[in-house]
């Protein structure tokens, strides 16, 4: 996984810079970041708060460890039909 340079915070800053009139081509220039990365983050994180993007980070979290508890659990019951069958 690739290390992340800006935190939601400052992503948030930058976006709040461009609602306060400054172009996309001077933010992308002054904080160093390409313009398909600021339109991703406008797309991802446009009209948010901090706290905002801070329940967005956890849900996605939360959403990624039940996705995994359900594969896991998904895995278990094949293998287990898998052993019945055989058995039989």
């Amino acid at each position: 996984m690739k290390r992340r340079r800006f935190s939601e915070e400052q992503i948030i800053g930058v976006l709040k810079e461009h609602q306060a009139g400054m172009s996309a081509a001077d933010l992308c220039r002054k904080h160093g970041i390409s313009d398909a990365t600021f339109y991703t983050w406008r797309s991802k994180y446009g009209g948010m708060e901090v706290s905002d993007a801070r329940k967005l980070k956890a849900l996605d979290e939360e959403n990624r460890k039940l996705k995994k508890l359900l594969a896991e659990q998904m895995l278990d019951n094949a293998t287990l039909k898998e052993m019945l069958g055989k058995n039989f």
